[in-house]
């Protein structure tokens, strides 16, 4: 399994000023103790918490100086956070800020584990269920002025368009000899988000997911939000559980098979072309973290493909 995360800065990283306004609003005095937190994308911090009146939270702060894209995420991501139903099962927001050099969330710090991965049976049964739960609360959509999942997604998963240029050896063979049946699947997928007026994460894997010590599912970050069909988070955390290698089967229960075929291969269209780009600022790995999801879910489309 090839891990990708950010080179991140921490909690001592960042100006007096931003930690000031952070510990007022997490109250309890000063920050006494700060635990990075390994994985992810963003070069910005994401810090546990611990001020001197025992008070917790999980901070996550960037700027633009150290990757734009990363300030404009976590934008997104404290406007949805913050008009979440109570209902949902994502963590609390406690407060947050964009002085316009620093963006700043600070939320709930959910005690909880990853799922593991590879994903176990329960695990992955668990995950359907919670999915069904959370597609309930935010249909329809809670938040106001959210883009459409075919907006956001469409232009990723056309991406074998691009890939039928590829040198000669530098993409899968099948694959290769499939561009037309892979391109002609990922369309359907793509003309079915059109559908649904779900607020949907859009970007779910193992490590967007904690489970609390009662086995609550708790479904974290959240800068793509976007709406769109309800059964859209199943199917692409199906696509994470296929990477790692287990049956996604309870995650796309119900949902028509040939549009679950057309989410993965865009899907996989869209992390082979990521693949072949340079890194971006701060994020070195990730191009080999993509190349390795690209890779592991041609093996389950060659079978929903050639039987």
């Amino acid at each position: 399994m090839v891990v990708a995360s950010g080179v991140r800065i921490g909690w001592a990283d960042l100006p007096g000023r931003v930690r000031d306004d952070i510990e007022r609003i997490v109250g309890g005095g000063p920050v006494v103790a700060a635990e990075t937190q390994a994985g992810g994308f963003s070069p910005g911090t994401a810090d546990r918490v611990r001020t001197a009146g025992g008070r917790r939270a999980f901070v996550k702060a960037v700027t633009p100086a150290l990757n734009a894209d990363s300030a404009a995420m976590a934008r997104n991501e404290l406007r949805i956070s913050s008009a979440m139903p109570p209902a949902a099962p994502v963590p609390r927001v406690l407060g947050g800020f964009d002085d316009g050099e620093w963006v700043v969330l600070v939320l709930e710090d959910v005690a909880g584990a990853h799922p593991r991965t590879p994903w176990v049976e329960g695990e992955i049964r668990g995950a359907a269920a919670a999915l069904r739960d959370l597609a309930t609360v935010l249909t329809p959509s809670p938040i106001p002025d959210l883009p459409a999942a075919a907006e956001r997604l469409a232009p990723a998963f056309g991406r074998w368009r691009d890939l039928a240029g590829a040198p000669p050896g530098d993409l899968d063979p099948w694959a290769a000899r499939r561009l037309d049946a892979l391109r002609e699947t990922a369309d359907r997928g793509i003309a079915a988000l059109s559908a649904g007026r779900t607020v949907v994460h859009a970007d779910l894997r193992a490590d967007n997911i904690l489970i609390r010590p009662d086995g609550r599912f708790v479904f974290v970050d959240w800068p793509w939000g976007c709406t769109g069909p309800d059964w859209l988070d199943s199917v692409l955390l199906a696509i994470n559980v296929i990477v790692h290698g287990g049956d996604p089967g309870p995650l796309l229960d119900g949902i028509d098979p040939a549009i679950t075929v057309g989410i993965v291969s865009g899907a996989a269209a869209y992390f082979h072309h990521m693949a072949r780009l340079p890194p971006p600022p701060g994020l070195p790995t990730v191009r080999a973290f993509q190349r390795f999801q690209g890779e592991s879910l041609l093996p389950w489309l060659r079978a929903a493909l050639d039987g």
